[in-house]
């Protein structure tokens, strides 16, 4: 019997995806956990493993096929004992996005949970479910799969973490109402832009993400800006005193990683501003998970410092200067990059003096960070030269009204400017 090898999620949020590379070809036996394929998604490159034994029977999508849809059909295994049948000839990369889409509408989920599928030792399991399941400490013998042939998968990881189990949702009693009709955009010939006159770049995976997920946060989330100005002097002073005692062990700590430090004990001060809106209820998170966003060629990524309340300036700094740079080559894992509690955006080095963030859903706030400049500043009453810095808070006013966020900033604000707060 043929088993079908669709196109994983690799992440909660993941729709499509290219298959990048085959590891395997027609004829070539496997076993669980092998790799069989790479997948490039708008923020990463993941490795995709066989979940069961056999032959490669066929490889339906060819390599470097793009906006292939998560659970389209890329390629069928015979299983052990089987003989595989003659395979069909690969869908050419341009055609494969449509021949892959019956097969997906074809498949059905199964609607019962299935015991834990295990090949030796291992336990089938997806490597999204695997990667959860490591980061929140279970142990995947004791999960009941859901998946084929009894393999663990993300909902399964989730139901086990809350104590319950994985529960197939059950069929709408009526079809949803239609979605409004997207707004139609003109093409630039239309507005009067000859053709011939520009180079178009197509939109790659990151491009559209970001597109859509911004277009969707400015327009459904009802948001504010607050705007303080803080005097960085003894920052910098402090971060001078700072980096010439690590200097011994390689360690430069950056102004923004002081920040990062600084807007996570703010946010342990006022919990409130920790929050995430949900359609339940208000969500307070427990720990200040601090997402920094780092431009990549194509766009933007936002990697996550965890419980950066916890953590030294050295940690920070060794931890963001890692992901920064796996940031660039497109190889950090969906957990590095996907579920932080606050943003930041600083854009100081490019000189940008001051500037408001779009809120990066589901998180209550972003701060945006400006250039520290030498501006003049009254001080006891007399006109003074101060290296002032302009931090803009842009707040979901769902979750982070004007008073909470006035509340986070006078936090903020002391911890900046007098940076020895941040160890009492």
């Amino acid at each position: 019997m043929s088993i079908d090898i669709l196109m994983p999620a690799l992440s909660p949020t993941m729709e499509e995806g290219t298959l990048a590379k085959w590891h395997v070809k027609v004829g070539d036996t496997v076993k669980a956990g092998d790799v069989i394929a790479e997948i490039e998604t708008d923020k990463a490159t993941m490795e995709v493993e066989a979940v069961d034994e056999g032959v490669i029977e066929a490889i339906l999508v060819e390599a470097g096929t793009e906006n292939v849809k998560v659970n389209a059909l890329i390629a069928k295994l015979a299983g052990e004992g089987d003989s595989p049948a003659p395979p069909p000839k690969a869908a050419p990369a341009a055609e494969a996005t449509k021949a892959v889409a019956t097969p997906a509408q074809a498949a059905t989920p199964q609607s019962v949970a299935a015991p834990v599928a295990q090949v030796g030792d291992r336990v089938l399991a997806s490597p999204l479910a695997r990667r959860l399941a490591q980061a929140a400490g279970l142990d995947l013998k004791t999960i009941k799969g859901s998946g084929p042939h009894g393999r663990v998968v993300k909902t399964d990881v989730e139901a086990a973490g809350k104590g319950g189990a994985a529960v197939a949702k059950a069929a709408p009693s009526a079809a949803p109402a239609a979605a409004a009709a997207p707004r139609q955009v003109q093409s630039l010939e239309q507005m009067g832009i000859p053709a011939g006159s520009y180079d178009l770049i197509p939109l790659d995976g990151m491009r559209k993400t970001i597109a859509r997920r911004l277009t969707d946060s400015f327009r459904d989330v009802p948001h504010f800006p607050l705007t303080i100005d803080l005097d960085i002097d003894g920052l910098l002073a402090a971060r001078a005193k700072i980096n010439s005692l690590l200097e011994k062990d390689g360690v430069k700590v950056s102004v923004n990683d002081i920040i990062i430090k600084a807007a996570a004990v703010a946010l342990k001060r006022v919990p409130e501003a920790n929050a995430s809106y949900t359609p339940e209820g208000i969500a307070l998170h427990h720990h200040a998970d601090i997402a920094v966003a780092v431009a990549v060629d194509g766009g933007l990524i936002t990697p996550i410092i965890r419980a950066a309340e916890t953590k030294g300036l050295a940690q920070i700094s060794a931890e963001m200067k890692d992901l920064a740079a796996r940031a660039k080559t497109k190889k950090l894992k969906p957990e590095e990059f996907q579920g932080g509690t606050f943003s930041i955006s600083n854009l100081g080095m490019f000189g940008i003096k001051a500037f408001a963030s779009i809120i990066n859903e589901p998180q209550g706030a972003i701060m945006s960070v400006g250039a520290g400049e030498q501006r003049p500043v009254v001080k006891n009453g007399q006109l003074a030269v101060a290296t002032v810095m302009t931090v803009t808070l842009t707040c979901d006013h769902r979750v982070v009204d004007g008073a909470i966020g006035a509340k986070f900033l006078a936090a903020f604000k002391p911890l900046i400017e007098e940076p020895l707060t941040l160890i009492v």
